[in-house]
This record gives structure tokens, sequence and C-alpha cells, in this order.
């Protein structure tokens, strides 16, 4: 008898005893979908005056994590209490330097939503972080449009220095 032979035996007994009956179980699907956008309607319009103000300078990022710009000083004590309060919070958009992609500027765009209490204990604990790290922060109001020069004007006082 071959071992193909053998298998199929060995699977006519588990059937007969009762195993292998049953509809083969689908493994669970993941409740995730893509997002229809990355950038709201008003990061959107803000992103395209923000490319026309660094004029090709700069690479211009996108919602990057805080964690991908600042580390938890080594030897800290409750290091990862520390992490964790930086991991899931992003910046809105990251000025970075194009050779070395070095982040030069930090630009916060905010809407109404920075209004609400919670919001804005957030946003002093992210201009507190960004200040101990020496990371500069320029924060922008939301409006219906932007003045390109102007906003070139703001980011050269920050990466000027």
């Amino acid at each position: 008898m071959g071992e193909s032979e053998r298998m199929g035996c060995l699977f006519a007994v588990f059937r007969f005893l009762g195993f292998g009956d049953a509809e083969p179980q689908e493994a669970p699907s993941l409740p995730y979908e893509r997002k229809p956008e990355l950038l709201t309607k008003a990061e959107r319009s803000f992103f395209g005056v923000l490319q026309q103000s660094v004029a090709g300078r700069y690479h211009v990022f996108v919602k990057v994590r805080l964690a991908d710009l600042l580390n938890v000083r080594k030897g800290t004590g409750k290091w990862q209490s520390h992490f964790n309060r930086i991991q899931s919070k992003h910046i809105d958009f990251v000025l970075c330097e194009k050779e070395q992609v070095t982040p030069l500027l930090a630009i916060e765009l905010d809407d109404s939503s920075h209004q609400r209490r919670n919001r804005q204990e957030r946003d002093a604990f992210l201009e507190e972080t960004l200040a101990v790290a020496d990371f500069p922060l320029l924060r922008i109001p939301v409006r219906a449009s932007y003045n390109v020069n102007q906003l070139r004007q703001q980011i050269e006082e920050f990466t000027s220095n």
C-alpha cells in the first residue's frame, strides 16, 4: 500500500469517527477597510499651499508619528510609559531637509477641534514635548485661504536658524 493510499485510509477513518464532516472554518475576517482619503478637506487645501510655499526646497510629509520624530532618552525611568505618550500622536505636517531627510519643522493645522479641552491638553503636551526636544513647531489656524508668500516667510523664520 502506497503512502497516498494510507493517508486516504487515515482520512476515511477520521471521517467515519465524525472528524472532518463539518465544513472547514473560515479564518476570521479582520475588521479593516481603506479610508477614502489621507487628509481632511482643510488639510488637503493647506497641503497644496504648503507645497507651493516650500517650492521644492523641503520634503513635506503628512501625519508623521511623534514617536518617529522623537526618542525617549536612554536611561529614563518608566521608559515605556513615556514612549506610550508619543507613539499614537502625530504631527499634521513635517518639513525635512531634502538630502538627508532630516526633520526640521513640525506644522500643526489648528481647526475648531483644537478648542476642545482634551485637544487643548494634547496640544499643550505636544508643545512642551517638542520644546524640550528643541524641535520647532509652527501652528497655523485653519482659514478659507492662505497666502503662499506669508507662509513661506513663517517657515523661513523657523528653518533659517
